[in-house]
């Protein structure tokens, strides 16, 4: 069989990075890239640079990725699943959850492979975290606090931080502990002056019992990206910035002393920082998108999960509006 042909739509900040993995990918061909805008980045290296999805489609590919503006999501997700043509599409999946609906039901029809870019899950840390959660190395977890903040993206422009960012809290709190969301609580606040909140706080509770929270804001002059979850044998912190995981296991060592001796709580204990391997993020993803289109095995986020992700927004959105608790 010859290499996959693969098409790429929307030429800006994740669409550049896009197109560098695809031209590197094995058993891939970049044969065209699309964009009304032009590209602006130089990605294209030669190949055609089209105007639209559907010139993308008559360029004769097997799989497209989609990196435009999120509220262009459905309808080109839609055209390429008319078209027969294998789709990533980046995070989130839809503006809404009629519109996430709409592509999942069209994928599913045409019996295609759709995935969605929710590219924290490829990230080694969070790798290597759900993999020990599994195993149940922490035993009962308890926690999961995530902070995700960094400088305001003058790019985004038709989603707030909570679909935009928030949106990957959401995916990797539910992947790596595999529970799923039933509570959710939250505020937030617009200080840019945009149509669309520019932070939030949002307390949920997943469906094993644990209690997530979560701190997402695009408003900070310096770049965080931290995963705790805590649970019955320690913590481990994820710092998916520099794909590092450490676990902070509870003593078990008996003190002496009676004025520690009396705190009833968990006492410090071994600090394990882990070597793992560091692949790209983007690559790794890239890598299972294919295998999935080839039929072999393979760890994508479906588009069912992208979707079950965007109802969790939508409810921290309606949360922070009605000043209520939603239940899911």
């Amino acid at each position: 069989m010859g290499a996959l042909r693969a098409g790429l739509i929307g030429l800006g900040m994740m669409g550049r990075h896009h197109a560098r993995v695809l031209a590197s990918l094995d058993g891939v061909e970049l044969v065209a890239v699309a964009d009304p805008g032009g590209d602006p980045h130089s990605v294209a290296s030669g190949r055609p640079v089209l105007g639209s999805v559907e010139e993308l489609i008559d360029a004769g590919i097997d799989y497209c990725v989609v990196a435009v503006p999120t509220a262009s999501h459905e309808p080109v997700g839609l055209a390429l699943a008319a078209a027969g043509v294998h789709a990533l599409i980046e995070k989130p999946l839809a503006h809404d959850v009629a519109a996430s609906t709409a592509l999942v039901d069209a994928f599913d029809k045409a019996g295609l492979v759709g995935a969605v870019g929710h590219i924290e899950r490829f990230n080694s840390a969070l790798q290597s975290l759900r993999k020990r959660l599994e195993q149940g190395d922490l035993g009962a977890i308890y926690q999961v606090a995530t902070r995700r903040q960094g400088p305001f993206p003058a790019r985004i422009a038709d989603v707030g931080v909570v679909k935009d960012l928030a949106t990957h809290d959401i995916d990797l709190s539910a992947w790596v502990t595999q529970q799923s969301f039933v509570t959710v609580s939250a505020q937030t606040a617009h200080r840019s002056g945009r149509e669309h909140e520019d932070l939030v706080a949002a307390t949920c509770r997943l469906s094993g019992g644990a209690v997530t929270s979560h701190l997402v804001n695009w408003l900070s002059p310096f770049k965080e990206r931290l995963v705790v979850v805590t649970g019955e044998k320690g913590a481990y912190v994820a710092n998916t910035l520099t794909a590092d995981l450490t676990f902070y296991a509870n003593g078990e060592v008996s003190t002496t002393w009676d004025a520690i001796a009396r705190f009833r709580g968990v006492s410090e204990g071994n600090t394990i920082r882990y070597a793992i391997a560091k692949p790209e993020p983007l690559r790794t993803e890239h890598e299972h998108f294919r295998n999935a289109v080839l039929g072999l095995p393979s760890d994508i986020v479906t588009l069912s999960q992208g979707r079950e992700t965007v109802r969790v927004a939508e409810a921290m959105i309606a949360s922070a509006k009605g000043s209520m608790i939603v239940s899911l």
